[in-house]
């Protein structure tokens, strides 16, 4: 699942939201990591509605012009829950080897040696 989904359906979890409420959720909820474009969205909803992970909710009339209100479906549900089971497992096995690495006799922050440095031509 890419990022973009991810959060497109993190966005939907709790509630249907419009194209533009899915935008501004995504920003919030990525912290500014995900700034997604209107055709980049609309390319990522219908891939998840491809998939049945979404489904239009309803359509509404504001200021003249058409909302298209999208929720989760069961499977959307599903499969949102099981990436962030698998996110946080791969979250949680880095920060068990950055934690084993620095426990490790003769782990440094000082870089390598490249090749050529040690005993070169003067």
């Amino acid at each position: 699942m890419t990022q973009a989904a991810f959060f497109v359906l993190t966005a939907l979890a709790d509630q249907p939201r419009h194209g533009y409420g899915i935008l501004r959720e995504v920003e919030e909820l990525s912290e500014g990591a995900v700034q997604m474009r209107v055709g980049t969205l609309y390319g990522v909803l219908d891939r998840l509605a491809a998939d049945a992970l979404i489904v239009l909710d309803r359509e509404e009339v504001q200021q003249g012009r058409l909302r298209r209100y999208y929720r989760l479906t069961d499977e959307g549900t599903a499969a949102l829950d099981a990436e962030a089971e698998r996110l946080a497992a791969g979250a949680s096995a880095a920060k068990k080897r950055i934690a084993e690495g620095r426990r490790s006799p003769g782990i440094t922050d000082a870089p390598a040696a490249g090749p050529g440095l040690a005993g070169g031509l003067a």
